[in-house]
């Protein structure tokens, strides 16, 4: 009776992952359902772009050549240069951007925010996008967005689709996935519960309501200042609609190498958990436990043979694998390797939250973008 009511937990952990992230939707799959029976004009629509960028030379190309392919232009393009040692402000300046550099950072507040708030304040718009450096936009990205915006009438926020070029990059498979299924709306429940806060590297909203909420000068000390802006908006009555980036934009990790993906992923690794439903957060972590059965399973077969044990032991493993791949697929470009060695991939997961875990609690700052994460940041009370 205990190995058949373990049998079934172990079913039930599985199952976890089908409510988490069992529905991810997409501006670009909206817009193409609803644009023929949708008279929208965007004429009235002055659109701000904003760019945060330190040190990002290298991408930020893709993006400023993304922007000029648009079938709906842009009024205006904001690069703000935060302190940059690089060709970053040359670039903004090739391309015809509008160029903002900082110079101090005062106190109290962290780079990004401080930029993103330089950003709107200098910009004329009356709606304003933030986009991060490394994301590309699709050639009616732009579009897309402001059809959401206008069919939604609220905030939008977007999950780019994680394009992948080299191997060490899948190590941020189950970052993503985890990061998308704690938002607490990709349930089947979807819209009709409020997202935890919004996605980051692509915002859309009215300058109206920025304003209203305090802007990012309301996020200014946050780490993950996405969540507070979105919490924000919640709370002021904003109603705040998550997508996933697939057929619209894409951006690609921390290409400088794997001690980049970690340090940008631990440097807010705990905010983010603690900022998740405890809902949510459970049903993550009985996937993940749930995850190791097939292994332990089959590693146990080595000391103590059995047919059946052997048989659910792979019939778990190959489910695993099937559901891994049937997530990934829809928030990045992740290799088919991600899916079949999945434990590998969690362990480095699991790893750096402990990591992450440890900074937190010692105090240890982790270096991201040549500056030092204060952890008095992560560790001071929300509120």
């Amino acid at each position: 009776t205990i190995y058949y009511i373990n049998l079934t937990i172990r079913i039930l952990f599985w199952l976890t992952g089908f409510w988490f992230l069992f529905k991810i939707p997409f501006c670009s799959n909206i817009y193409k359902k609803e644009k023929e029976s949708k008279d929208f004009s965007f004429s009235d629509l002055k659109l701000s772009v904003i760019i945060p960028a330190r040190n990002e030379e290298k991408i930020l190309p893709l993006l400023f050549d993304s922007l000029k392919r648009q079938t709906v232009s842009p009024y205006e393009i904001i690069l703000v240069n935060d302190q940059s040692s690089d060709g970053t402000a040359q670039v903004a300046k090739n391309y015809g951007a509008k160029l903002i550099n900082i110079e101090n950072i005062p106190e109290g507040w962290l780079g990004k925010p401080w930029a993103c708030h330089n950003g709107a304040l200098n910009s004329s718009g009356n709606i304003l996008l933030f986009l991060d450096a490394d994301t590309k936009l699709h050639h009616d990205g732009l579009e897309k967005l402001l059809f959401c915006y206008l069919h939604y009438n609220g905030v939008i926020s977007v999950q780019p689709y994680h394009r992948i070029k080299k191997l060490y990059e899948n190590f941020a498979s189950f970052f993503n996935l985890v990061l998308m299924g704690s938002m607490n709306v990709f349930t089947p429940r979807q819209f009709k519960v409020k997202p935890i806060g919004a996605f980051g590297p692509c915002l859309l909203c009215d300058r109206k309501s920025y304003l209203e909420i305090g802007g990012h000068e309301s996020a200014k000390g946050e780490v993950l200042e996405d969540l507070e802006i979105g919490k924000k908006f919640i709370k002021h009555g904003n109603d705040v609609y998550c997508f996933g980036g697939k057929g619209t934009i894409d951006f690609r990790m921390y290409p400088d190498g794997v001690l980049s993906l970690v340090n940008g992923f631990a440097k807010g690794f705990i905010i983010g958990a603690k900022s998740t439903s405890i809902v949510n957060l459970f049903l993550v972590i009985f996937w993940i436990a749930g995850s190791f059965y097939p292994v332990t399973l089959l590693i146990g077969l080595i000391f103590d043979y059995s047919l059946i044990d052997l048989l659910i032991g792979i019939s778990f493993y190959i489910a695993y694998v099937v559901q891994t791949r049937w997530m990934l697929s829809r928030i990045g470009s992740f290799s088919i390797i991600t899916s079949l060695f999945f434990p590998v991939f969690i362990i480095f997961f699991i790893l750096i939250f402990f990591w992450s875990l440890i900074a937190a609690i010692f105090k240890i700052n982790i270096k991201w973008k040549d500056r030092h994460v204060s952890n008095n940041h992560i560790n001071r009370k929300k509120k």
